[in-house]
């Protein structure tokens, strides 16, 4: 039993360096100069954006779609397979501060030559037996933390793939919205466009009837006969980009071959204009943020890994156990075997090798650094512009609606005037373009005013939460 009573200063060395300070630098948050809000009004409290927040819309169909996308979208595998790798990277960065103990056994029967160069003794036995069976043990002194460093960047790594994930959710979610809403605007589009074919039919063949009486020309039939196909080409093209919108929803939920019903955007709810002022710490609770921040934190703790390695590294090794060339002999107390020593490798000469490299190290975490504020400033962007779009589009919506009510009563007067003989044809066709570009023009306002909301919604974050920090066990 002395190798265990040998071992136990050993172990208490290890415990005493291994409290010693980690080299390198401790990661902190850099400093991104933002404006306190995004806009020149006081701040509102920093409310939290729902996390289900595409249920604001009330459209039971695209909770549907938004919830099959999070769970069989190929994108999302994907994530949560990458958090699964970067968090065995993690157990294996914290194994390698623990002791390694291997079982190693062996086993061998041999004959010795009795006519070679050095004559065998005749008390010596021909055939031979070995068996040998150890318990052996490695292990660095994590005397410079270069161990806790590489386990720093590990956790960092692994924290950054859950952010990842989160990411991943959030476009995917947003991606799904928006192709949704263009979806019910194709169909809210095509809708107006039958309108306009069934009454360029009507008022083709009150114009064929008027012609047939000597009332209108012949020319009066040709131009209703080219508005008329006109509104049927455009109608086509309605329904060819609604069928690719329909391919790409079905892709987004993992589900190729799957359509989606025709629908009514008018009966899709708005989200209220947020107040004016929103606080820019909003922003941190976007995942891309945290992400960037997560592979500043690892860059950092890898300086502190190379700088280690500049240092001496101190190993103990051993092992216990038996050997003897019969079995049963081997856990006798004349088979016992056992062996402890301590090791030191320091590089005195590598011509700055590890120095170079201590060096690369610190590059990258300025990188990082620079991906981090350029983050930060992106997102900042992003919500301004989200904000202001959203705006934009809600108050235009009060003009969009009276053009189309002037347009509607624009051709109601001309047809009344073609009629009564008092406008030419040219000014009814005239009128029934504007009136369908004011249709078109204001489904197409609420698509922009719901693209926007969910643009505010991804934006700001989205409603996601961090996920916990890290500890002894992962999941």
């Amino acid at each position: 039993m002395r190798p265990v009573g040998t071992l136990a200063p050993a172990a208490l060395l290890a415990a005493a360096l291994a409290g010693c300070a980690a080299v390198g630098p401790d990661y902190r948050r850099p400093e991104v100069v933002l404006p306190a809000a995004f806009s020149a009004e006081t701040a509102q409290p920093a409310a939290a954006v729902q996390p289900r927040w595409w249920t604001l819309y009330g459209d039971p169909v695209l909770m549907k779609l938004v919830d099959d996308a999070l769970v069989r979208n190929a994108d999302v595998r994907a994530a949560a397979a990458r958090v699964d790798e970067t968090e065995a990277v993690l157990a294996q960065a914290r194994a390698a501060m623990f002791p390694q103990i291997d079982l190693q056994g062996a086993s061998t029967r041999s004959r010795a030559s009795t006519v070679g160069a050095i004559p065998l003794p005749a008390t010596a036995p021909v055939l031979q037996s070995a068996n040998r069976l150890v318990l052996s043990t490695s292990f660095e002194l994590d005397f410079w933390g270069r161990l806790r460093r590489a386990d720093e960047a590990a956790r960092a790594q692994a924290l950054g793939s859950r952010y990842a994930e989160g990411v991943v959710g959030l476009a995917l979610a947003g991606a799904t919205a928006q192709a949704y809403f263009a979806l019910r605007s194709l169909d809210a589009q095509a809708a107006s466009v039958r309108g306009t074919v069934k009454a360029r039919e009507d008022s083709l063949d009150l114009t064929r009837r008027r012609a047939a009486g000597g009332i209108a020309s012949d020319l009066d039939v040709q131009q209703a006969t080219a508005s008329l196909a006109d509104a049927r080409v455009q109608l086509r093209e309605l329904q060819r980009q609604r069928a690719l919108v329909d391919h790409q929803l079905a892709v987004l939920t993992g589900a190729p071959g799957a359509t989606v019903p025709v629908g009514d955007l008018a009966a899709l709810p708005v989200p209220p204009v947020p107040p004016a002022g929103l606080p820019s710490t909003l922003l941190e609770r976007r995942p891309d943020i945290r992400q960037a921040e997560a592979s500043l934190a690892s860059a950092t703790a890898l300086i502190g890994v190379t700088k280690a390695q500049e240092y001496p590294t101190f190993s103990l090794t051993g092992f216990l156990g038996g050997q003897a060339a019969a079995l049963e002999n081997i856990a006798s107390g004349g088979g016992r075997v056992w062996s402890i020593g301590g090791s030191v490798v320091w590089p005195i000469v590598d011509a700055g090798r590890y120095r170079a490299r201590t060096r690369e190290a610190e590059a990258r975490a300025e990188q990082a650094a620079a991906a981090y504020e350029k983050t930060v400033q992106v997102a900042w962007r992003e919500v301004a512009d989200a904000l202001d779009t959203l705006r934009a589009a809600a108050e235009s919506e009060a003009d969009v609606e009276a053009r189309l009510k002037a347009a509607r009563e624009a051709l109601r007067v001309t047809q009344i005037r073609y009629e009564a003989g008092y406008s030419a044809y040219l000014e009814v066709l005239d009128a029934q373009r504007t009136l369908n570009a004011a249709e078109l023009a204001a489904i197409q306002n609420r698509q922009a005013r719901l693209s926007a909301s969910v643009d505010v919604m991804k934006s700001l974050g989205g409603g996601w939460q961090p996920p916990a920090e890290l500890g002894a066990n992962t999941r």
